[in-house]
């Protein structure tokens, strides 16, 4: 299985790789998953994003992130280039966010986009 040389076309910011290392150790899962990100139909502003853990599928491209295995669909790399995704304790908002530069509206639970 072949890993990307190149860039991922996504960063993770500290609190979500640290988030995100506590839930995969948490699930206990083996070493054929990978946290899968990515966009689908959907929402109220037109396409939500995709993220958790999976196994890698045909068209994935894999990636490495300090230490963190990622798959995304070759396609989804167009509408997700430069995002950036994070993990927010605050008393307004607790969970992952993105950050997508691609982004002409989004919605306001920050989980739907449209481009």
């Amino acid at each position: 299985m072949e890993i990307a040389t190149s860039t991922a076309p996504v960063s993770l910011t500290e609190g979500a790789k640290k988030e995100l290392k506590k839930l995969r150790e948490q699930q206990e899962l083996g070493d054929e998953f990978g946290l899968r990100i990515g966009v689908e139909g959907g929402g109220c502003a037109g396409m939500n994003y995709l993220l958790g853990f999976d196994q890698k599928k045909e068209g994935d491209q894999e990636f490495d992130i300090e230490g963190i295995r990622v798959f995304m669909h070759k396609a989804h790399g167009l509408y997700l280039a430069g995002m950036e995704i994070d993990f927010q304790h605050g008393l307004n908002a607790r969970g992952f966010t993105f950050n997508n530069p691609n982004a002409s509206k989004t919605c306001g639970c920050g989980t739907s986009f449209s481009v």
